[in-house]
């Protein structure tokens, strides 16, 4: 799925990151990866600690 993918991109990272980040880290579109975002931000997995930017909780 691609959460997990979106997960495993920014806990690589070990920073924030923006969405176009994660697209481009997970190898996934952008679409996609802010798909699994709103999943993940749903779920509570991911937080943004500065604006636009997240990073796993």
């Amino acid at each position: 799925m691609s959460e997990e993918k979106v997960m495993a991109a920014m806990k690589a990272a070990g920073k924030p990151m923006s969405a176009g980040q994660i697209a481009e880290a997970a190898g996934l579109d952008k679409k996609v990866v802010e798909k699994a975002m709103k999943v993940l931000k749903a779920e509570e997995k991911i937080v943004s600690p500065k604006r636009c930017y997240w990073e796993p909780k």
